[in-house]
């Protein structure tokens, strides 16, 4: 059965419980940075792993997202890097600790 949604008066989305979804770390490149509240470095890597992202070690241009742990006193050198980058019109977005989990709890169909 499939579900019908009205944007506005010339657009239909048709949308299915049977749709398939791709998590929003599916194929993006990662880099976390700081020491995690929650678990470690390791276990966020094999996590987000799981939900299909990339992970690097370091910034680059290619990077897609910087996790910041919460447990940082000060900035690091790869999100000093990472806004550099962004200054030189790179789209990496840098997301918060919290919002990792956020993330993580999405469910891919």
């Amino acid at each position: 059965m499939s579900e019908f949604k009205m944007q506005d008066s010339n657009t239909i989305f048709l949308t299915s419980p049977t749709e398939h979804r791709i998590h929003p770390l599916a194929n993006k490149q990662i880099v976390f940075t700081g020491a995690l509240s929650r678990m470690t470095r390791v276990e966020a890597a094999k996590r987000a792993r799981a939900c299909g992202a990339v992970i690097q070690g370091a910034v680059t241009k290619e990077t897609d997202f910087l996790f910041v742990g919460k447990e940082r006193k000060s900035k690091s050198a790869k999100q000093i890097k990472a806004e550099q980058l962004i200054s030189l019109g790179a789209d990496i977005q840098i997301i918060e600790e919290e919002d990792f989990y956020w993330i993580l709890s999405f469910e891919e169909r």
